[in-house]
């Protein structure tokens, strides 16, 4: 039985305060904190049973520290923003307690998704005896554990990756995003990276696209290749990967809208002034879209999110395609959340639940592939999230 300390109250972080509020056997005490604690107390009336509720600015290392030694958790779960990775990691650091995000630090000046910040902490977390587990959600962090899964079950060595990401969900709205927009924009924008023959290549985002059928009669949708952080922590854990690519379905309206928002500078980063006031134009713009935490009642359809990988098997070509299908409406009846919260905030509480039994407890800054994927698609498969395998698939990749 453990305490935890959940940081972030929008869409993944309502789903997890679910997910460990049902496992009172681990969870034994939560308390949930983010900037406006009226979010917290919000989420905490939904559920069966009392948490505590704090307000905290995550920025702030010195208030993260007040917090976490009055809560004394011994993990801290992160689904705040990307941008405050490392003051919550200074502070689990200054405080002695675990560590486990969904996504990479991030700077806020500039679209750079790299795990370089956060793997420089090594030395200190591994010396403090603590762990750090990073981007554990579905992708990164399922897709990661489907592809050790893949390499240690169906492969003597694996060739190719291809992480596919689709939402076929709809919420009636002509523009939205389904988990924060200013990270979703900066994200979708940025320049793709994709791993081929030992570098990362460099081309326009979204400038390749193809014709993906899903599994299980989800249908059959256009999807464009994207970097995505995985990728980098992927590539060096697996060195015989000879080609690595992350792939995610839209829609003509999203980008459509999204064309428009670019031309007309929307989604930029650097500031401007507004009747004498600096903003941030996709900030701003943040304020216009659906809050994503809104969109579970109104989201119909599933997501398939999964790994197709090829390589050897005992001297023979082989291939897997390894994958999630969920449905956004059972989200919601469960959790009142869609998938997209839903399948990130599943995998981190999965986490949470394996470093706090000890399966997956070691010192120092781990991403999930260098961990034992079985117990975590095991618990994939018991808490809501089961996933599947196709052995030899008939896809035709680019």
């Amino acid at each position: 039985m453990s305490r935890v300390l959940i940081i972030g109250a929008g869409g993944v972080g309502q789903v997890v305060t679910h997910k460990c509020a049902q496992l009172p056997a681990v969870f034994s005490d939560i308390t949930l904190a983010s900037r406006t604690e009226s979010r917290c107390k919000a989420i905490a009336a939904q559920l069966q049973r009392p948490i505590r509720t704090a307000q905290v600015d995550a920025d702030r290392v010195p208030e993260l520290v007040a917090l976490i030694r009055e809560v004394r958790p011994e993990l801290v779960i992160n689904v705040a923003l990307p941008y405050q990775d490392l003051s919550i990691m200074d502070a689990c650091l200054e405080t002695g307690v675990h560590y486990l995000d969904t996504a990479n630090y991030e700077p806020p000046d500039v679209a750079r998704f790299e795990y370089k910040w956060q793997w420089a902490y090594q030395d200190r977390f591994e010396k403090a005896g603590l762990m750090a587990l990073l981007g554990c959600g579905f992708d990164p962090g399922a897709t990661n554990g489907f592809t050790a899964y893949a390499a240690r079950h169906y492969f003597d060595e694996i060739h190719t990756l291809d992480i596919i990401d689709v939402n076929g969900g709809d919420h009636g709205y002509p523009f939205a995003t389904n988990f924060n927009p200013e990270i979703n924009i900066r994200e979708v924008t940025a320049e793709c990276r994709h791993w081929e023959n030992g570098e990362f290549v460099t081309t326009p985002a979204m400038s390749l696209k193809q014709s993906f059928t899903c599994p299980d009669d989800v249908g059959t949708y256009n999807i464009y290749r994207l970097y995505h952080e995985e990728l980098e922590s992927l590539s060096r854990h697996f060195p015989s990967l000879n080609k690595a690519q992350f792939w995610m379905s839209f829609g003509d309206s999203y980008l459509r809208h999204l064309e428009v928002l670019g031309n007309v500078g929307m989604t930029g980063i650097e500031p401007v002034v507004f009747n004498g006031t600096e903003i941030i134009p996709i900030q701003f713009l943040k304020q216009l879209l659906p809050d994503p935490s809104t969109l579970g009642a109104r989201t119909v359809g599933r997501t398939c999110i999964g790994c197709y990988v090829t390589g050897i098997k005992d001297g023979q070509p082989n291939s897997v395609f390894v994958y999630n299908i969920k449905d956004h409406q059972d989200c919601y009846r469960e959790v009142q959340s869609q998938a997209i919260s839903y399948t990130t905030g599943v995998p981190a509480m999965i986490g949470a639940k394996l470093m706090l039994e000890g399966q997956w407890m070691k010192p120092g800054v781990w991403n999930v592939e260098q961990l034992d994927p079985d117990p975590f698609l095991a618990d994939m498969n018991r808490y809501g999230l089961p996933f599947q395998v196709i052995e030899n698939p008939d896809f035709k990749l680019v």
